[in-house]
């Protein structure tokens, strides 16, 4: 069975975008995984399609409303759907390539995307959803983010790569940044591709490697180690 994603969101029109194009693409193609979208303004009632108010005890900015978000997600998940529920939020979990395994080994997943100043935390208990965040950083709505983690995980999944082993050793794999890379011309502006690597010895070249990916790690992500 394939990967099943249903994005719940107020732009619709915003997907696939980019999860149309290369890998993901030809894998969406394929029918390898599927993208439905679920336009959040559909289960609005009063005659405006009001889909926000304001919040409470006064501040700026509007909220999602508890009962509009929480129609959408029980139309889109039904009794029995047994994919995760994720709210791509700036306060969530930082996402990792570990997360990322373990969706992308299970049957699909809701993403909800807020928008304005947030989602009423009622819905997001009632409805058990998992806050995921991809950054430090405040996007204008979840899209971006949710376009950012369904191309993480599409990625992955059998027959989208390629060369599955082509992932093995990019970042966060083997929890090290990965190691540089050197392709021909062999002299680029004075500077030529660095010895060990068209030496022929595999053996030298995994260790260099693997050496360049501690070094990079230690200068840039220190916390990783």
């Amino acid at each position: 069975m394939s990967f099943r994603a249903t994005v719940l969101t107020l732009y619709p029109e915003m997907f696939p975008g980019a999860l149309g194009l290369s890998l993901s693409g030809r894998g969406l193609a394929d029918g390898r995984w599927s993208l439905d979208t679920v336009q959040i303004r559909d289960f609005a009632t009063d005659r405006h399609r009001s889909v926000d108010d304001t919040p409470a005890g006064g501040g700026a900015g509007m909220v999602l409303k508890p009962e509009v978000l929480a129609r959408a997600i029980d139309h889109a998940s039904p009794p029995g759907d047994e994919r995760p529920r994720l709210l791509m939020s700036p306060r969530g979990r930082p996402l990792t390539q570990n997360r990322v395994r373990e969706l992308a080994a299970g049957p699909g997943a809701l993403i909800v995307c807020g928008r304005f100043e947030g989602v009423d935390q009622r819905v997001i208990e009632a409805r058990n959803l998992e806050e995921v965040s991809i950054g430090d950083y405040i996007l204008s709505g979840g899209e971006p983010a949710a376009l950012v983690l369904l191309d993480a995980i599409v990625r992955l999944l059998p027959g989208v790569m390629g060369n599955a082993a082509s992932g093995e050793e990019e970042s966060f794999e083997n929890g090290l940044l990965e190691h540089p890379h050197y392709t021909r011309p062999q002299d680029f502006e004075g500077v030529p591709i660095p010895d060990v690597l068209i030496s022929g010895n595999h053996g030298k070249i995994a260790k260099w490697r693997r050496e360049q990916a501690k070094l990079l790690t230690r200068e840039r992500r220190p916390d990783l180690l």
